[in-house]
């Protein structure tokens, strides 16, 4: 059905390719589409200056490049990793769900990496798909973007709990509408410290002719070292020649695409203008992107005879090992304060704080992330709300407590 859809629209993908940057400007936060695999209607995730949606096309190859490609395996050929249908009865590719402002929120139990992850609470449903299927044993990513306020919100190895809670070893919420960056040393939801969701392939951007942002990627084997907006190594390996998280590599702009369908040539498309991005130990020049029983198939496996050698890696920044991690000052709270302190059951209570130099802030529990310097809660019981803001060297916490009688 899908090679039907792009024969249909060829001429209208050759006019998207040339009106890409108004083509990703077109949709809103707010106007995607609710439920899970649904479609962003235009929306990019993050600004348009985000490393994610950054066109690379021009960047200068990086010094190191071929030994880079040497490492991974020139001929290691390039792996879709999504599909449609199932493989040994498991969904392949990452899921996503696409909620609204007033779904409920739920806890998260940490069960790992706890101190490098977001607290809740998180808007999660309770049947949010989970990569590899419920009874799946491996990484159970679950990707959450909640439309209204235009959050996204990631958990890795996540299972839910008998009580709605979820336990995951790791969760990272996003701002969409800035270029957040997780703090220096810090995991996410992926090893690199990256959110997962913007580097996905999905089918509805490939139906509609164009993908806007760079793809994410695995290798085997990483260097104990990153480049940003990576944040975070998850090797003991100090080889130089070793790929550090965070590296892009760029399709050359010699490959031929002339034989490929049309949704092939969208991807490859991307792959030149915006590359991949290292992003997790796993299986060599694996892409990742979302399942979709829209998929063909047939059309993604022809991907695989593109070869590691035909990629360059590109220099995007300088490479940040042990020895020059950046510090600086942790977010300052100047206040966190509630009016009134003492309530009745029910009854609303504002709790409003002064913070500099944050990146993002969580109020928990109940509340979740917040712009802005104030919220109104209704707590039902006594309850301690602890205020986490974020930048990219650490993150501070005030709490205050509302006696309710």
């Amino acid at each position: 059905m899908l090679a039907v859809f792009f024969r249909n629209i060829r001429l209208g993908v050759l006019l998207l390719l040339f009106a890409g940057s108004a083509f990703a400007q077109s949709g809103s936060c707010s106007g995607m589409s609710v439920g899970p695999g649904e479609n962003l209607n235009g929306f990019d995730p993050f600004p348009a200056n985000n490393a994610w949606n950054t066109d690379i096309s021009g960047y200068p190859v990086h010094p190191n490049s071929a030994n880079y490609i040497n490492f991974i395996g020139a001929t290691a050929s390039l792996h879709p990793d999504f599909l449609s249908g199932t493989y040994h009865g498991k969904p392949i590719g990452i899921p996503y769900q696409i909620v609204a402002g007033p779904q409920a929120k739920v806890n998260l139990n940490f069960t790992a990496y706890g101190d490098e992850s977001d607290p809740g609470p998180y808007p999660i449903p309770g049947d949010a798909p989970v990569e590899g299927g419920s009874n799946s044993n491996g990484d159970r990513h679950v990707l959450v973007l909640e439309k209204d306020g235009c959050w996204l919100y990631e958990l890795y190895r996540a299972f839910k709990q008998r009580n709605g809670s979820w336990n995951a070893d790791s969760a990272a919420v996003w701002d969409m509408t800035i270029n957040e960056q997780r703090p220096y040393t810090w995991t996410s939801a992926d090893a690199a410290g990256l959110p997962i969701f913007p580097g996905l392939v999905r089918y509805d951007e490939v139906a509609a002719g164009l993908i806007n942002h760079a793809i994410r990627f695995t290798v085997p084997t990483t260097q104990r070292a990153f480049i940003l907006p990576a944040t975070h190594w998850a090797s003991t390996t100090t080889d130089p020649n070793a790929p550090p998280m965070g590296l892009r590599l760029r399709l050359k702009a010699t490959f031929n695409m002339a034989g490929f369908p049309a949704d092939d040539q969208v991807i490859l498309t991307a792959l030149k203008k915006y590359g991949i991005i290292l992003a997790d130990n796993g299986s060599a020049m694996f892409i990742s992107g979302a399942p979709d029983n829209r998929w063909n198939n047939a059309n993604l496996d022809l991907l695989k005879t593109v070869k590691a050698s035909d990629f360059e890696a590109v220099n995007t920044g300088p490479i940040i090992t042990p020895a020059n991690v950046p510090t600086g000052p942790n977010p300052t709270i100047s206040s966190f304060m509630a009016t009134p302190t003492t309530v009745s059951p029910g009854n609303p209570v504002t709790l409003d704080w002064s913070v500099s130099n944050a990146t993002y802030n969580i109020i928990s529990p109940q509340v979740g992330a917040v712009r802005g310097a104030s919220v109104v809660v209704t707590p039902t019981a006594t309850t301690t709300y602890i205020l986490s803001s974020t930048n990219q060297y650490g993150r501070s916490t005030q709490t205050v407590t509302v006696t309710v009688q």
